[in-house]
């Protein structure tokens, strides 16, 4: 009635999967944060001819199919006030500013001010920031000025990093985080960057960072002067 033929019916595949999937296997131990594109592509380089839908099939019949990573959440953040300390090394305010060459790359700035001054104590550029990077900047500038009580910053990853709170626990220095979207809860320091972009960024065509190095040197010092005078 189906037009099905006998030996169609009984018949079994002979395919031995068994070495795809140890490899599988194998790769998701190794790797286990991995997808299926990453695996099929290694599992090429290493010489094995086993086709895509083959690959695939296993892989899914092996449960390997990656779940979708949800959002991390920030930790609730608790407004407080933007007072004006009361002596220096009282908190300190860090944050980054981007612009690009005139080559069209793009440079990261890393400003620290004292907020009871405004004093610049850090104008780094550089064309990355890690965090490992915003460490050594923020020991440096420790050992030329001291040590804050508190630093403020928002909620880049930077200052999430491990590396940047183990620092600063280590330090005995508090991290205070504002929340996100909320900008001016840094004020002190986005006051700065409006200053620093009109007089250093968008003054001036720069075609390497040691250019930039060399304005921002001379932005802090004529700073400074200001507010001595002041």
């Amino acid at each position: 009635m189906v037009n099905l033929s006998r030996s169609m019916w009984y018949y079994k595949s002979k395919k031995d999967d068994t070495q795809v999937i140890n490899k599988l296997i194998e790769m998701s131990e190794i790797k286990p944060n991995r997808g299926f594109d990453y695996y099929y592509h290694r599992i090429r380089k290493q010489g094995f001819i086993w086709n895509r839908k083959r690959v695939l099939r296993v892989y899914r019949l092996l449960g390997l199919t990656m779940r979708r990573k949800s959002r991390k959440r920030l930790p609730a953040r608790i407004k407080s006030p933007l007072n004006e300390p009361e002596q220096p090394r009282e908190i300190w305010s860090m944050d980054f500013m981007s612009d690009s060459l005139i080559t069209g790359r793009r440079f990261r700035v890393l400003n620290i001010i004292d907020d009871y001054n405004r004093q610049a104590l850090c104008t780094h550029p550089d064309f990355s920031m890690p965090a490992i990077r915003v460490v050594n900047h923020l020991k440096q500038t420790m050992e030329i000025y001291g040590k804050p009580l508190e630093i403020r910053v928002d909620n880049g990853s930077e200052f999430l990093s491990k590396m940047f709170v183990q620092f600063c626990l280590v330090e005995g220095v508090d991290i205070k985080y504002i929340q996100p979207g909320k900008p001016s809860q840094n004020g002190y320091i986005e006051r700065f960057n409006k200053t620093f972009r009109e007089d250093v960024l968008d003054a001036y065509l720069f075609r390497n960072l040691e250019e930039v190095q060399v304005q921002s040197e001379m932005f802090k010092i004529i700073m400074k002067i200001t507010h001595t005078n002041h």
